[in-house]
C-alpha cells in the first residue's frame, strides 16, 4: 500500500493544492456574503434565490458546463485538502507507523465524497 501511495502522491498534492485555493478564495467569499453582507443588507437577500442559483449552476460557457465544474470543485476539492491536513497532522504527532492505513482511509473518504459530489452535480 505504501508504494501505491507514493505513486499517487503527485495527484494527491495537486488535489490538495487546488483544495487550498478553492477553500481560501471561493468559500471565504461565499461565507462573507452569506454570513455578513446579506444580514447587513449590503447584498439583497434574493441574490441567493433558488432559481438564480440553479441558473448559475447550469450555466454554460462555450459548450463548457462552467457552473457545474465550479460546484464540483467547491464540493470535492476541500475534502482532499482536509484529508491531507489530517494525515500530515497524524505524522507530525508521531503516527508515522500508521500512516499507510490512515492515509488510505482518509483518501478513500475523500474519494467517496468526490464521487458523491460528481453524482450530485450530474443530477442538476
Amino acid at each position: 500500500m505504501k508504494t501505491f501511495l507514493l505513486k499517487v502522491e503527485p495527484v494527491i498534492w495537486l488535489l490538495f493544492g487546488q483544495g487550498i485555493l478553492i477553500g481560501t478564495i471561493l468559500l471565504t467569499a461565499w461565507l462573507l456574503v452569506i454570513g455578513i453582507l446579506i444580514p447587513l443588507g449590503v447584498v439583497p437577500s434574493d441574490a441567493l434565490a433558488y432559481e438564480r442559483a440553479l441558473r448559475l449552476a447550469t450555466a454554460n460557457l462555450l459548450f463548457l458546463p462552467i457552473g457545474k465544474l465550479l460546484l464540483l470543485a467547491i464540493m470535492a476539492l476541500p475534502l482532499w485538502k482536509g484529508a491531507h491536513h489530517i494525515r500530515s497532522l497524524l505524522v507530525d504527532f508521531g503516527g508515522g507507523e500508521r500512516d499507510p492505513a490512515v492515509a488510505s482511509l482518509l483518501y478513500l473518504i475523500a474519494t467517496a465524497g468526490s464521487v458523491a459530489a460528481v453524482m450530485a452535480v450530474i443530477r442538476l
